[in-house]
């Protein structure tokens, strides 16, 4: 008789131990809730919208449904038969109510230059003065080029919702007429150049900020705690300081007459003032001045965690100095090394106003084209897939920090 209270007392407990948990979860998602929100909000719809811009293209598919779906068969050797010049008529008239037609001729454009005057041009003519007759004459008799099967080789081409058009053209590529993947002409294959030259200018910027703050940073652990306060203070001023006013900053030091050139005019160091502006040399010393803090500061946390005995100890072993600061200490600070690098390299890349206004036409990097399809030709279709590729190369090097790079643990033996 006693072992039945005693049953019902351990489920009564189990159930209370379920509704105790259960009630902690909710506490612990009800906290994560906001900060989920803010991430889905402005990082993954963004990023997810950035992405399906880069590969859509309903101009075409929207403004010209008919005629899309009767070429969908169409060999594209010869011209497509009346049906489909029918259908484009109807269309046409049809898209001219809205703002399909701008659309329409903006996206073509793309495709073949003047293509957007014999949309609008066609546009104005509809309907056509005999809507019973043959279409295919009278839109030759309105403009001669629907004669010609490139264009219609166009809208066929374009005619689906998704298209590889943007990103190909990114990557100097393109389709043919039909449809076939082939490298683009010279004169529009310059995409592949700029991002070679975005990551060798973040690659040096990079390696000159390390060279630079690698030093500092062990300087900086090696001293009293109120020195290295008063040194990660200095570090942290440019932080409380604009960008663009750092920058304007560095064009009155560089510019010929400035502090730099009459500094070292005054020293007899040079004859002449060396043009440090709007070239490359600026964009370097503006971006590392930048980029120093957010290298200074994973070294130094890691270099403050070293204990200075490892080194002590190797030299009282027999070691050199140097070998034991090459060999024992500098292992122990790679996490710092490999963090610093991987955050600066990534915000390099997507540097816009130091190059557009340090650098000249030869400097510019990704963002710069970014932001001129953005706010220049609103064309959001290839900004989106030059921001892709940039998101996809900042990707790849965050998987290959994780791979190389493992935080907190050490090499030393």
């Amino acid at each position: 008789m006693a072992a039945a209270p005693a049953a019902d007392e351990v489920r009564s407990l189990q159930r209370a131990l379920r509704r105790a948990e259960f009630r902690r979860k909710a506490q612990a998602l009800l906290l994560v809730v906001p900060l989920a929100l803010f991430l889905l909000v402005v990082f993954v719809v963004p990023i997810a919208t950035l992405l399906q811009r880069a590969v859509a293209s309903p101009e075409v598919h929207d403004a010209l449904p008919s005629t899309v779906k009767l070429l969908a068969g169409w060999d594209r050797k010869e011209l497509p038969g009346e049906a489909a010049f029918a259908a484009i008529a109807a269309d046409l008239a049809k898209a001219r109510e809205g703002d399909g037609v701008g659309n329409l001729a903006r996206r073509l454009n793309n495709e073949i230059s003047g293509y957007r005057s014999l949309v609008t041009k066609t546009a104005r003519a509809l309907p056509l003065p005999n809507p019973q007759g043959p279409a295919q004459p009278a839109l030759i008799a309105i403009d001669a080029r629907w004669g010609d099967v490139a264009y219609w080789r166009a809208i066929a081409k374009n005619g689906s919702a998704n298209t590889p058009f943007f990103l190909l053209a990114a990557l100097d590529h393109k389709q043919d007429d039909f449809g076939r993947i082939v490298a683009a002409e010279p004169e529009a294959a310059i995409y592949l150049d700029i991002f070679a030259r975005t990551l060798s200018i973040s690659a040096i910027c990079t390696l000159l900020t390390l060279v630079i703050a690698f030093p500092l940073a062990y300087w900086t652990s090696t001293l009293s705690a109120r020195g290295a306060n008063l040194v990660m203070i200095c570090v942290l001023i440019p932080f409380w300081t604009s960008v663009l006013v750092r920058i304007a900053a560095w064009i009155v030091l560089l510019q010929q007459n400035g502090v730099v050139n009459s500094a070292l005019l005054g020293a007899g160091l040079i004859e002449a003032p060396l043009a440090l502006l709007f070239n490359r040399v600026g964009v370097y010393i503006s971006m590392v001045h930048i980029m120093l803090p957010f290298m200074i500061l994973p070294l130094y946390s890691v270099m403050k965690s070293v204990p200075p005995t490892y080194q002590r100890a190797a030299i009282s072993l027999g070691s050199h100095p140097f070998a034991a600061f090459w060999r024992v200490y500098v292992p122990q600070t790679y996490a710092g090394v490999a963090a610093g690098v991987l955050l600066v390299f990534i915000t390099t890349i997507g540097y816009y106003i130091t190059p557009a206004l340090l650098g000249g036409p030869g400097d510019q990097m990704v963002s710069y084209y970014i932001a001129y399809y953005t706010n220049t030709t609103v064309n959001w279709g290839m900004a989106c897939a030059l921001g892709a590729l940039l998101l996809a190369a900042t990707l790849v090097l965050y998987a290959v920090y994780q791979r190389v790079a493992k935080p907190g643990a050490t090499t030393a033996r």
